[in-house]
């Protein structure tokens, strides 16, 4: 059970090693598709695009 851990840690090793050395991540992008879809959702009965546009710069 470990030895199929083992194996995908080894080949995995230089993007874990980067991962953990530069802490990038896209969580402000994902936060930020998360609000777009949100908004959208509660904007299914506007009756035109500019609406839902002021929605979403006042987000």
């Amino acid at each position: 059970m470990m030895e199929p851990l083992g194996r995908t840690l080894g080949s995995w090793d230089g993007e874990i090693a980067a991962m953990w050395r530069f802490g990038k991540n896209n969580g402000i992008t994902e936060g930020f598709h998360n609000r777009m879809e949100m908004i959208s959702r509660m904007a299914y009965g506007f009756r035109n695009f500019e609406n839902y546009r002021l929605r979403v710069m006042c987000a």
